[in-house]
């Protein structure tokens, strides 16, 4: 995360009062999240915003039903206090099943406080942006190396019998030790939907966001072959709703693999073909 950084505060040796610093900074700091360096560690804090309206889910369940895709159905995300409960207990949940995520610190109705991720004053990338550096510097190896590294994520959440909320690579993060931890949970999918269409839907996410990278590096029939691995390794419910799935998007093989209509559909068609197994124009 890139985002305002407050190094004010003063230098501690005992451990700091998290509940007390969430609570003073709560009322003052200028943005909703921000990173904050208290005693010898940095922390965010992250302040409710204002609630979200319907319309756009109202949208989204249209669009789900005549695709009749189970795993488009939206996942509310009310917004303001509910949201924030709703982050710090999946977070709390997550971190119980073993899962790498910022520890929560903190909490009131209002706003949390979480560990960062990385070392004080230095931003952790996310996966996406490690794979794109990595397509960029024409390294293939380190493009599917990353790329089975954030499937494995994926692999560890779903064995622990639970989701993620949105499982784009922006929110899978590069520890310094290499690992990977996962962000962003203000909605959970586990709530409204069947735990095989949450991971699917995680599986969508994923391939939507990462393989334009495959396409682009040249590793997509490659990444084919570690797809079909890992699907294989899911649930039976969640093989069959993704087989669904994967057929009633059969309308997108007529989408072009260059960027004649923008590099949204672009994402849309290798995800596409590497969902599917089509026949590959790298």
């Amino acid at each position: 995360m890139n985002l305002p950084m407050d190094a004010s505060a003063p230098t501690h040796t005992t451990t700091p009062d998290y509940a007390a610093f969430l609570q003073q900074q709560l009322a003052i700091q200028p943005h909703n999240v921000m990173a904050h360096v208290l005693g010898n560690e940095q922390i965010w804090i992250k302040r409710a915003g204002a609630p979200h309206g319907t319309g756009r889910y109202r949208a989204m369940a249209v669009l789900a039903a005549l695709l009749r895709l189970d795993a488009l159905r939206p996942v509310p995300n009310p917004g303001g206090p509910a949201a924030i409960a709703t982050e710090v207990q999946r977070l709390r949940d997550l971190a119980a099943r073993g899962i790498r995520v910022p520890a929560v610190l903190a909490a009131l109705p209002n706003g949390f406080a979480m560990r960062h991720l990385g070392n004080v004053g230095e931003e952790t990338h996310s996966l996406g942006n490690e794979i794109d550096h990595a397509v960029q510097a024409g390294d293939t190896a380190t493009v599917l190396a990353l790329w089975q590294q954030g499937l494995d994520t994926l692999t560890q959440v779903h064995h622990q019998g639970t989701c993620l909320s949105q499982a784009f690579a922006r929110n899978l993060v590069r520890c310094p030790d290499g690992e990977v931890a996962c962000i962003d949970f203000e909605d959970d999918p586990a709530a409204v939907l069947p735990l095989a269409v949450c991971h699917v839907r995680d599986a969508l996410c994923y391939a939507h966001s990462t393989a334009i990278y495959l396409r682009t590096s040249g590793t997509l029939a490659e990444g084919r072959e570690r797809w079909a691995a890992w699907v294989a390794q899911g649930s039976v419910e969640m093989r069959a709703v993704l087989a669904t799935s994967v057929r009633r998007m059969g309308w997108m093989r007529h989408l072009p693999t260059n960027r004649k209509l923008g590099r949204d559909l672009q994402r849309v068609r290798a995800a596409y073909d590497l969902l599917a197994g089509d026949p590959i124009s790298q």
